[in-house]
């Protein structure tokens, strides 16, 4: 066999050679990832100060690469697969998720339309369905896989400005109407995000106030659009939420499905995190009104236990969705296009990575009752977590936990200065992810410092969580 690597790839048994080294490497850092602290304790510059400035003239062996791996990046690794990594929402990759992106890295396809790739094609709208029967969701929902929610809800948002009554496709946004898009003071940044990228503009994007429990108020939706209609403005899109990012709240779907259908106006539902619990029947409570939606954001690598990235957008209306972005070269143009599904039409994006494998994989190998029983496991100690809030006078919770996130903060009766609180708690949280045990987050609810602490790891069990509350009393003592 020729070993000249001035021509042609790896050889095939260097590959198996390194291939093997590296899923025992893999596999012994889930296994004891537990074991490492979950943030990393450097400074700003720290990795770079490692690193050659510039690349290798001649080729490095495979040893010296993942030598480097051990000796500068993992020092300077967040670890989101740890059991204690409870920030944000956490993303953990399971095993069967890592080997599809093997595979999938292997075949490499790009699956814009059909013929590139037909297995990718099929199997994702194959597995989509399986999935929108997960959801419970109706059978004219079709759902699309994009990389984040941040895209899926950009879609979802280009789709609501195609359905106004002006060809913004042809004639752009120049001469369109001022249109007008609402969510709630908690929805996602993603939300404006997508609409200054489509070209709303700050002054088309309304914040609706919420609750005493954060969600969005229907009454002052419905008075915001007749303002607006009055003063000009043409209102086209209300984004309501399952699962706020600051405390998992759920806006009222199914009031604000009723103003949206009088308003004749798109319903976008936000569900990256939470909504993967419709597959849960004790959950329905949460979901009334999602089938009225438009259009439904969910993404399995935020707690289904997919590797980063997969979103699923799925909608009601996918010809407006096409109809948005479709826009075929003669180059893609195949004799199977009548008959098949291009993936390629229904997004901005003309490469499009074989993302469905890994979701196939975690679905098979887990089964939908597997799934079901971890959700119900995170969801119990998120619970857990809240009494322990509840029942301790040296904390208060701040928030519902409908799910399995918990907001709080340290607070004590003789405390009166928000000020000063909101700086002991932010002294506090720090103190806690110094210690390395456990990584955790905050926000601000009506300008108090926020602790959040959300449960969503598939590595994470009870004795971690009972780890974290450990922590918390030992740090919030240190300080007292």
């Amino acid at each position: 066999m020729n070993k000249d690597k001035s021509f042609g790839d790896m050889p095939p048994d260097e590959f198996r050679k390194y291939g093997y080294e590296l899923i025992d490497w893999v596999a012994n850092y889930l296994e004891n990832v537990g074991s490492f602290p979950v943030l990393p304790n450097i400074k700003p510059g720290d990795v770079k100060a490692h690193l050659p400035l510039s690349a290798p003239k001649i080729g490095e062996p495979i040893d010296a690469m993942i030598a480097d791996v051990d000796k500068i990046i993992m020092p300077g690794t967040t670890h989101w697969q740890h059991p204690n990594f409870m920030a944000y929402f956490n993303s953990t990759a399971s095993g069967p998720g890592i080997l599809a992106e093997l595979l999938s890295a292997a075949f490499n396809v790009n699956a814009m339309v059909w013929k590139s790739a037909p297995a990718s094609t099929e199997l994702e709208e194959t597995v989509l369905n399986w999935f929108r029967e997960l959801m419970n969701l109706p059978k004219e929902f079709r759902g699309i896989i994009y990389d984040t929610a941040s895209v899926s809800s950009m879609h979802a948002i280009a789709s609501a400005r195609e359905s106004v009554e002006y060809d913004i496709r042809k004639k752009g946004m120049s001469g369109a109407p001022k249109l007008k898009l609402y969510c709630s003071e908690h929805a996602h940044s993603s939300i404006e995000k997508g609409a200054l990228t489509l070209g709303i503009g700050l002054e088309g994007i309304r914040k609706i106030p919420v609750d005493s429990e954060f969600k969005m108020i229907p009454s002052a939706l419905e008075n915001a659009i007749k303002e607006d209609r009055a003063n000009g403005f043409l209102p086209f899109c209300a984004v309501a939420t399952i699962g706020t990012t600051s405390t998992t709240s759920v806006d009222p779907v199914s009031e604000i499905a009723d103003i949206c259908e009088r308003e004749k106006i798109w319903l976008h539902v936000d569900g990256a995190h939470a909504g993967v619990t419709a597959m849960l029947p004790e959950m329905s409570n949460h979901f009334k009104g999602l089938e009225r939606a438009d259009s439904f954001v969910v993404n399995p690598h935020k707690w289904l236990f997919v590797p980063v990235d997969l979103s699923i957008l799925f909608t009601r209306k996918p010809e407006v969705l096409k109809e948005a972005f479709s826009l075929v070269a003669e180059y893609l143009k195949t004799a199977e296009d009548s008959v098949v599904e291009n993936y390629m039409d229904y997004g901005i994006q003309l490469g499009r990575r074989f993302r469905s494998l890994k979701l196939w994989f975690v679905l098979r190998y887990f089964g939908v009752e597997g799934l079901q029983s971890r959700l119900r496991e995170h969801i119990r100690l998120g619970q857990l977590f809240a009494k322990w809030v509840d029942e301790d006078q040296s904390f208060e919770r701040l928030a519902p936990t409908p799910f399995s996130t918990i907001c709080f903060r340290a607070k004590h009766a003789v405390w009166s200065d928000e000020n000063k609180i909101n700086e002991f708690n932010e002294t506090l949280m720090n103190a806690i992810n110094s210690t390395g045990k456990v990584f955790l987050t905050h926000t601000k609810l009506n300008g108090k410092f926020t602790i959040r602490l959300c449960i969503s790891g598939i590595r994470t069990g009870e004795k971690h969580v009972e780890l974290a509350w450990e922590v918390i009393q030992e740090s919030l003592s240190k300080i007292l």
